[in-house]
Protein backbone atom coordinates (compact mmCIF):
# COMPACT_ATOMS: atom_id res chain seq x y z
CA UNK A 1 0.00 0.00 0.00
CA UNK A 2 0.89 3.29 -0.87
CA UNK A 3 1.45 5.61 2.49
CA UNK A 4 -0.27 9.08 2.62
CA UNK A 5 0.79 11.34 -0.69
CA UNK A 6 1.14 15.17 -0.03
CA UNK A 7 -2.34 16.79 -1.02
CA UNK A 8 -4.23 13.25 -0.54
CA UNK A 9 -6.22 11.96 1.58
CA UNK A 10 -5.28 8.10 2.73
CA UNK A 11 -7.73 5.71 1.28
CA UNK A 12 -11.10 5.36 3.11
CA UNK A 13 -11.42 8.84 3.46
CA UNK A 14 -14.61 9.76 1.39
CA UNK A 15 -14.49 13.85 2.12
CA UNK A 16 -10.80 13.78 1.08
CA UNK A 17 -11.26 11.77 -2.09
CA UNK A 18 -14.34 13.58 -3.45
CA UNK A 19 -12.00 16.74 -2.94
CA UNK A 20 -8.97 15.25 -4.36
CA UNK A 21 -11.13 14.25 -7.38
CA UNK A 22 -13.57 17.24 -7.84
CA UNK A 23 -10.74 19.49 -10.11
CA UNK A 24 -10.52 16.37 -12.08
CA UNK A 25 -14.70 15.79 -13.47
CA UNK A 26 -14.75 18.17 -16.50
CA UNK A 27 -12.27 16.56 -17.76
CA UNK A 28 -13.39 13.06 -16.84
CA UNK A 29 -16.97 13.91 -18.04
CA UNK A 30 -15.64 15.26 -21.36
CA UNK A 31 -13.13 12.26 -22.16
CA UNK A 32 -16.30 9.79 -21.53
CA UNK A 33 -18.41 12.07 -23.26
CA UNK A 34 -15.91 11.63 -26.31
CA UNK A 35 -15.10 7.81 -25.73
CA UNK A 36 -18.07 6.02 -24.83
CA UNK A 37 -19.73 7.16 -28.50
CA UNK A 38 -23.58 5.41 -27.70
CA UNK A 39 -22.87 5.32 -24.01
CA UNK A 40 -24.29 7.62 -21.10
CA UNK A 41 -21.25 9.51 -20.27
CA UNK A 42 -22.63 10.01 -16.67
CA UNK A 43 -22.50 6.60 -16.15
CA UNK A 44 -18.88 6.08 -17.34
CA UNK A 45 -17.57 8.48 -15.07
CA UNK A 46 -20.09 7.17 -12.11
CA UNK A 47 -18.23 3.78 -13.11
CA UNK A 48 -14.65 5.39 -13.17
CA UNK A 49 -14.98 7.07 -9.57
CA UNK A 50 -15.95 4.06 -8.51
CA UNK A 51 -12.93 2.33 -9.74
CA UNK A 52 -11.05 4.87 -8.40
CA UNK A 53 -11.98 4.84 -5.21
CA UNK A 54 -11.72 0.90 -5.34
CA UNK A 55 -7.86 1.81 -6.49
CA UNK A 56 -7.55 4.56 -4.62
CA UNK A 57 -4.38 2.92 -2.14
CA UNK A 58 -3.14 1.82 -5.34
CA UNK A 59 -2.50 5.52 -6.65
CA UNK A 60 1.58 6.70 -6.83
CA UNK A 61 2.48 10.28 -7.25
CA UNK A 62 5.56 9.80 -8.59
CA UNK A 63 4.55 7.32 -11.45
CA UNK A 64 2.34 10.47 -12.94
CA UNK A 65 -0.36 13.04 -12.33
CA UNK A 66 -3.72 12.59 -10.78
CA UNK A 67 -5.51 13.97 -13.63
CA UNK A 68 -3.73 11.11 -15.34
CA UNK A 69 -3.92 8.42 -13.19
CA UNK A 70 -7.87 9.34 -13.23
CA UNK A 71 -8.14 9.92 -16.92
CA UNK A 72 -6.34 5.93 -17.25
CA UNK A 73 -9.24 4.63 -15.28
CA UNK A 74 -12.23 6.72 -17.29
CA UNK A 75 -10.70 5.88 -20.33
CA UNK A 76 -10.84 2.38 -19.91
CA UNK A 77 -14.13 2.53 -18.61
CA UNK A 78 -15.44 4.43 -21.34
CA UNK A 79 -13.96 1.74 -23.80
CA UNK A 80 -15.80 -1.28 -21.94
CA UNK A 81 -18.97 0.51 -22.35
CA UNK A 82 -18.39 2.02 -25.91
CA UNK A 83 -17.97 -2.03 -26.60
CA UNK A 84 -21.01 -3.02 -24.68
CA UNK A 85 -23.48 -0.67 -26.99
CA UNK A 86 -24.15 -0.94 -30.53
CA UNK A 87 -21.18 0.61 -32.96
CA UNK A 88 -22.47 3.91 -34.66
CA UNK A 89 -22.04 4.07 -38.26
CA UNK A 90 -18.68 6.08 -38.76
CA UNK A 91 -18.34 8.99 -41.35
CA UNK A 92 -15.02 7.32 -42.66
CA UNK A 93 -15.32 5.33 -45.66
CA UNK A 94 -12.70 2.72 -46.05
CA UNK A 95 -9.55 4.08 -45.71
CA UNK A 96 -10.17 5.90 -42.85
CA UNK A 97 -10.71 9.33 -44.44
CA UNK A 98 -14.09 10.96 -44.46
CA UNK A 99 -15.46 11.58 -48.12
CA UNK A 100 -15.60 15.64 -48.64
CA UNK A 101 -19.08 14.68 -50.21
CA UNK A 102 -20.78 12.98 -46.96
CA UNK A 103 -19.72 15.94 -44.79
CA UNK A 104 -21.54 19.44 -44.25
CA UNK A 105 -19.41 22.50 -44.93
CA UNK A 106 -20.03 23.79 -41.70
CA UNK A 107 -18.67 20.66 -40.00
CA UNK A 108 -17.73 22.28 -36.23
CA UNK A 109 -14.79 20.80 -33.89
CA UNK A 110 -16.88 17.93 -31.91
CA UNK A 111 -18.59 16.60 -34.86
CA UNK A 112 -14.74 16.45 -36.22
CA UNK A 113 -13.70 14.94 -33.30
CA UNK A 114 -16.28 12.51 -33.19
CA UNK A 115 -14.97 11.37 -36.63
CA UNK A 116 -11.59 10.50 -35.05
CA UNK A 117 -10.83 7.00 -34.31
CA UNK A 118 -11.11 6.37 -30.23
CA UNK A 119 -7.11 6.15 -30.20
CA UNK A 120 -6.83 9.74 -31.34
CA UNK A 121 -9.84 11.48 -29.99
CA UNK A 122 -8.22 10.01 -26.23
CA UNK A 123 -4.73 11.88 -27.74
CA UNK A 124 -6.29 14.89 -28.31
CA UNK A 125 -8.87 15.12 -25.52
CA UNK A 126 -5.72 14.34 -22.86
CA UNK A 127 -3.02 16.83 -24.64
CA UNK A 128 -5.67 19.86 -25.82
CA UNK A 129 -8.69 19.62 -23.44
CA UNK A 130 -7.06 17.76 -20.27
CA UNK A 131 -3.88 20.16 -20.34
CA UNK A 132 -1.71 16.87 -20.00
CA UNK A 133 1.59 16.50 -20.83
CA UNK A 134 3.13 14.47 -23.73
CA UNK A 135 4.46 11.70 -20.85
CA UNK A 136 0.56 11.51 -18.79
CA UNK A 137 -0.87 11.36 -22.60
CA UNK A 138 1.47 8.78 -23.02
CA UNK A 139 0.87 7.16 -19.42
CA UNK A 140 -3.41 7.53 -20.17
CA UNK A 141 -2.89 5.44 -23.38
CA UNK A 142 -0.18 3.41 -22.40
CA UNK A 143 1.77 3.41 -25.01
CA UNK A 144 4.92 5.63 -25.57
CA UNK A 145 5.61 9.34 -26.10
CA UNK A 146 6.56 8.70 -29.41
CA UNK A 147 3.37 7.10 -30.35
CA UNK A 148 1.26 10.08 -28.41
CA UNK A 149 3.05 12.46 -30.57
CA UNK A 150 2.61 10.52 -34.15
CA UNK A 151 -0.88 9.89 -32.92
CA UNK A 152 -1.43 13.99 -32.47
CA UNK A 153 -0.05 14.48 -35.63
CA UNK A 154 -2.20 12.42 -37.30
CA UNK A 155 -5.33 13.50 -35.59
CA UNK A 156 -4.11 17.20 -36.80
CA UNK A 157 -3.71 16.62 -39.89
CA UNK A 158 -7.19 14.56 -40.04
CA UNK A 159 -8.84 17.63 -38.43
CA UNK A 160 -7.34 20.33 -40.84
CA UNK A 161 -8.75 17.60 -43.90
CA UNK A 162 -12.29 17.73 -42.44
CA UNK A 163 -12.56 21.40 -41.08
CA UNK A 164 -11.32 22.70 -44.91
CA UNK A 165 -14.12 25.33 -46.14
CA UNK A 166 -14.57 25.04 -50.38
CA UNK A 167 -14.47 28.41 -51.65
Amino acid sequence: MIGRVRGVAPPGDEAGFVAWVRPHLPAMARLAGRLAVGADRDDVVQEALARAWSKWGQYDATRGSASAWLLAITADQARKAARRVRPVADLADHDGVAPRADLDARLDVEQALGVLSARQRLAVDCYYFADLSVADTAAVMGCSEGTVKSTLSDARARLRRLLEVSE
